[in-house]
């Protein structure tokens, strides 16, 4: 090899002739000789010294995006979720450079990602303490997020924050589930009040409060923002802080099976996942990384990732026969132009017959729309949008609290994924009895955009202190699954 390697080098061959005739050249040719060649023995020297044992060259071409063979932590989706959990993991770890984080996306566009095709809403007024406490501190983080995410000689971080709030309207019949909402957010620490009807119409002209019985207005740390710019600020920070960035599939993973059994007597068998398999976009070719911990934090295709494990396709009434109850749930939004809508001062509008609406821009844009119901689910092969959707279920709902809405003109519109929890419709933090080092952070069935921030906190703290620090999680863990206990959220929009 070594004989190969100097005969291989043309530098001292070539040298020869400038050599006869040197005396004749010019001092500017001499420099030039000199220069060319000290060029030469440099790029000799660090030839010979990456071929020295332990050093990283190859004389094998690698496949570019390759991720590395070996990580600490490898998280599953780079959507805003996954990101902050890398941002967290990096930001608390002890020893700088001392926790190899690996963040995994299949989208390199990210023009599927759910993060992006979302409304950009952040609110505190949730039924669950827990959920207010998310969005609390995601508010405040985001308030303040150049303190969190601001990089080097980079520009700083504008989300485009606006601060209108969120409205939510109860009829009669709802009015009193809001009333119990109210105190629970405020003792949580939310800034909401409650209207009347004629409070309302005093505020908002523009709408009719027929049916209304009960209005609740965020006042603060509630409205929308641009969530690309959050997410770009996270993969930003973190790639900054050295989290390592792979654009792939991850395909399935290679485990240690052990054998346990339960006090009832059921054996379970423990996986322990050792390497994760990742192919490369538009490729057969894959990756296999070795791993200690693994976080599942694919959003939608979360359930499809869980499978991959055997999650949920042991005998039914086992542990191992729970499915993960995540799926994909696409859901369509309206950008409706209308000159003589609702002014500056419009809130996020949530009304009880599922319709919303907030502002979008300052040129008479708006966005819309609602959920289906459960038997009208629409399909999920692919992000195409139902037009027809709008006309017959949308629009005269919308018209009908906002008259001038009557006067529309659709201008656009596009499809999303929920990772939707059908178990009940809240987050799923934490660890799966079965695979003891995946940890899941996923089903938050709309509003994972805007508690990415603390979520990621929770799940680094988790991971580095064995614990929640900041808030309590518990509730979301994954046992409320396989206990069939679940935690309901009734301001589910």
């Amino acid at each position: 090899m070594w004989r190969k390697l100097f005969t291989s080098v043309p530098a001292f061959r070539a040298v020869k002739a400038p050599f006869r005739s040197f005396k004749s050249s010019s001092r500017g040719a001499e420099k030039d000789f000199f220069k060319d060649l000290d060029a030469q023995l440099r790029a000799f020297r660090d030839k010979a010294a990456a071929a020295m044992p332990g050093s990283d060259w190859s004389p094998i071409e690698l496949t570019p995006g390759l991720p590395p063979e070996r990580a600490d932590v490898v998280i599953v989706g780079g959507g805003v979720v996954g990101w902050s959990i890398a941002y967290w993991l990096k930001r608390k770890e002890r020893v700088r450079d001392g926790l190899k984080v690996l963040v995994v996306e299949k989208d390199p566009t990210y023009s599927q990602a759910s993060t992006v095709l979302s409304c950009g809403g952040i609110r505190q007024q949730f039924s669950l303490k827990e959920n207010i406490q998310l969005s609390l501190f995601s508010a405040h983080f985001m308030k303040n997020i150049n303190n969190h995410l601001s990089v080097v000689n980079e520009d700083p971080v504008d989300l485009q924050f606006n601060h209108s709030g969120y409205l939510f309207l109860a009829s009669e019949k709802s009015a009193h589930i809001m009333e119990e909402n109210y105190r629970t957010q405020r003792y949580a620490g939310a800034k909401v009040t409650l209207l009347s009807p004629s409070q309302l119409k005093e505020r908002y002209p523009w709408m009719n409060t027929d049916g209304v019985a009960l209005a609740s207005l965020g006042l603060e740390n509630e409205g929308w923002f641009d969530p690309w710019s959050l997410l770009n600020a996270l993969r930003r920070k973190a790639v900054s802080m050295g989290v390592h960035e792979c654009f792939g599939e991850v395909t399935g993973f290679k485990c240690a099976a052990n054998l346990a059994e339960t006090t009832d007597g059921e054996v379970l068998n423990l996986q322990r996942i050792k390497y994760v398999n990742v192919r490369m976009p538009n490729s057969l070719e894959y990756q296999p990384v070795e791993c200690a911990i693994v976080i599942n934090a694919a959003g939608a295709n979360s359930g499809q990732i869980a499978s991959m494990l055997g999650i949920g396709s042991g005998p039914k009434e086992s542990v191992s026969g729970v499915p993960f109850p995540v799926e994909p749930r696409k859901r369509f939004v309206y950008v409706v132009h209308c000159p003589d809508g609702p002014g500056l001062d419009t809130p996020f509008l949530i009304d009880y017959s599922g319709v919303y609406c907030r502002r979008e821009g300052l040129g008479g844009n708006y966005i819309t729309g609602m959920s289906p119901e459960e038997t009208e689910e629409p399909d999920i092969s692919n992000l195409d949008v139902d037009h027809d959707f709008f006309q017959e279920k949308v629009w005269h709902r919308l018209a009908h609290r906002v008259p001038a809405f009557e006067q529309l003109k659709v201008s656009s519109a596009w499809a999303g994924f929920y990772d939707y929890n059908t178990f009940d419709q809240n987050g799923i933090i934490g660890l799966h009895p079965l695979v003891p080092n995946m940890y899941f952070a996923t089903g938050f069935s709309g509003h994972g955009l805007q508690q990415s921030p603390a979520v990621g906190l929770g799940v680094a703290e988790l991971i580095l202190d064995g614990g929640y620090k900041t808030i309590d999680l518990s509730a979301f863990d994954l046992k409320r699954i396989l206990l069939q206990e679940p935690i309901l959220e009734s301001n589910i929009v």
